[in-house]
């Protein structure tokens, strides 16, 4: 077995059926997205090569930088939402009673679509009969908001059911990896004497930081490309006020007909996913992985 996988025409045939489907369905696309942002093209008729010209409409462009302004906002809160998804795991990885069925409780966002609970939301946040404004009501509160149509409120209304959808798949991974962390290093800072705050923060975070650097670029990428439950929400609205770059993409290419632009706005998003990629990547590395 070692002098066929030493073989590197063999590793290669291994290799390339997957390297042809990553091609096809990844590689190729964005390649042709870069290639359409220098047409002028409505998506069915004759193209027109025109240059640069969309690529520099999108940097004059208020509405994109708006919505990439907007993106970065969920971006922000959602890796501030970490530091609580890291602290419910360390409370679920403490042995506490009922964890086990509180971990499976909060997988359920994810088993959802995201249709479905854009439309749990929607119901959640109605200004008339909504639960949310029914509670605030009952406190008191005489003119709650309609928070899916005020312009200064809609944007964070919609972080919170995106956050929610989230929160099982980090706290997931951040119970596995707590968990295994052994249980003699644990052991021993008790016998010294250690809190349960010193364990977690001197300890447990510590050992467990390589993951937290990996869902820290796990949400800020998937943060700027976030789509689907904030189009069926608001599709953008009111007037652009929870427009992020993908929604604004998907807009201009198959609501206005302007594939041409709408690429130019997608490859632009993807150099800017990259940019802030590597920046997140070098800024959480470690002095060890600086070296390299």
């Amino acid at each position: 077995m070692n002098r066929v996988m030493s073989n590197k025409w063999i590793i290669g045939m291994y290799i390339l059926p997957a390297f042809l489907l990553i091609s096809i369905f990844i590689f190729v696309p964005l390649l042709l997205s870069g290639y359409y942002g220098l047409m002028d093209w409505d998506g069915i008729g004759a193209m027109k090569y025109i240059g640069m010209e969309n690529y520099f409409n999108a940097i004059r462009d208020g509405l994109f930088w708006s919505s990439a302004f907007h993106s970065f906002m969920l971006a922000l809160f959602s890796t501030v939402s970490l530091i609580v998804y890291l602290a419910i795991s360390l409370i679920l990885a403490s042995k506490i009673k009922g964890s086990n069925l509180l971990r499976k409780i909060y997988l359920i966002p994810m088993l959802l679509s995201s249709v479905a609970i854009a439309q749990l939301w929607i119901k959640v946040f109605n200004p008339s009969n909504g639960i949310l404004n029914s509670i605030l009501a009952s406190f008191g509160v005489d003119n709650p908001p309609a928070w899916l149509a005020e312009p200064n409120v809609v944007l964070y209304a919609i972080f919170i059911p995106i956050l929610w959808q989230y929160a099982g798949f980090y706290i997931l991974i951040y119970y596995a990896a707590l968990k295994n962390i052994p249980e003699s290093i644990v052991e021993a800072a008790r016998i010294d004497g250690a809190t349960p705050f010193q364990i977690a923060y001197k300890i447990k975070l510590p050992l467990i930081m390589g993951v937290v650097k990996v869902t820290i670029v796990l949400a800020v990428v998937g943060s700027l490309k976030y789509f689907d439950l904030i189009y069926v929400m608001t599709g953008g609205g009111p007037n652009g006020a929870s427009e992020v770059m993908a929604s604004y993409m998907y807009k201009l290419a198959f609501s206005s007909n302007d594939f041409g632009y709408g690429s130019a706005i997608g490859f632009l998003l993807l150099i800017i996913t990259l940019i802030v990629t590597f920046i997140v990547r070098k800024v959480t590395a470690s002095k060890e992985e600086l070296q390299y």
